[in-house]
């Protein structure tokens, strides 16, 4: 522990294909749309290409036992090949993301914030600690697999003002997502976490995890998630300001 190790060709291969699925987004899928919307839309699409994968690759990585682990796995367990792989694809991800950030929208320090700290819980876990991956993979199930209904209303709100069927689209998915959203975020997400904090205070990961790690981990997990329940408390008050409104044209 304490020396990464890049051992696979897994990361650079992850990182041309976000490259080029990028790419393929801004130069021919979204091509024709305003340079704004074009950069946020590219965006959305590598954000789909990541999140559902994400989830499935995440649910197989730690659904698979290995005959050096039979016992089932704890929050200080070592990462697995599979773990490292999921862990891989998501630097990748968030890495290229960070840069369309960094290029189109350098203004943005919330996702900027947002990614540097999220890159740094995988980098660490995967290439330095080498354990506590299983809890990771968990959050990054809760966490992506919104993904793809908040990409689909995000990209449908771009161009609603302009295209009817992006309107209705909108307004036909705001109420599931938002629902969704708050059962994964606001109530699964910090039971998990509350257990991985009591886990981690009573000592529970021995020398597995070092202190240091755990706890920027616990501050950079419970963060993320006080801003998602903030997130979708202000679009729930602006999704109910709205209905408010069509009721009264009505």
């Amino acid at each position: 522990m304490g020396i990464p190790s890049f051992q696979t060709l897994t990361l650079p291969t992850f990182i041309f294909f976000f490259v080029s699925s990028y790419l393929l987004a801004y130069f021919r899928i979204f091509h024709n749309w305003d340079p704004k919307h074009r950069a946020e839309a590219s965006s959305c699409f590598i954000s789909l290409t990541h999140g559902t994968t994400a989830v499935f690759m995440a649910i197989h990585a730690l659904t698979t036992h290995t005959t050096k682990s039979p016992s089932p796995p704890t929050f200080s367990s070592p990462n697995t090949f599979l773990h490292n792989t999921v862990l891989e694809f998501s630097i990748s991800y968030f890495s290229i993301d960070l840069l369309h950030y960094l290029i189109f929208f350098p203004n943005d320090t919330l996702f900027i914030l947002h990614h540097l700290a999220t890159l740094y819980v995988f980098f660490t876990c995967r290439f330095i600690v080498q354990h506590g991956s299983f809890a990771l993979l968990v959050l990054l199930i809760l966490a992506e697999i919104t993904s793809f209904c908040q990409n689909v209303w995000t990209l449908a709100g771009y161009r609603k003002a302009d295209l009817p069927v992006a309107g209705k689209v909108f307004d036909l998915i705001s109420l599931p997502f938002f629902a969704f959203y708050t059962i994964v975020r606001g109530i699964i997400g910090p039971l998990f976490v509350y257990k991985m904090g009591v886990f981690y205070i009573n000592q529970m990961a021995g020398d597995s995890i070092p202190v240091w790690a755990w706890v920027s981990w616990m501050i950079v997990i419970v963060t993320a998630i006080l801003i998602s329940i903030v997130w979708v408390f202000d679009h729930w008050i602006d999704w109910f300001k709205r209905r408010k409104a069509m009721n009264k044209l009505a």
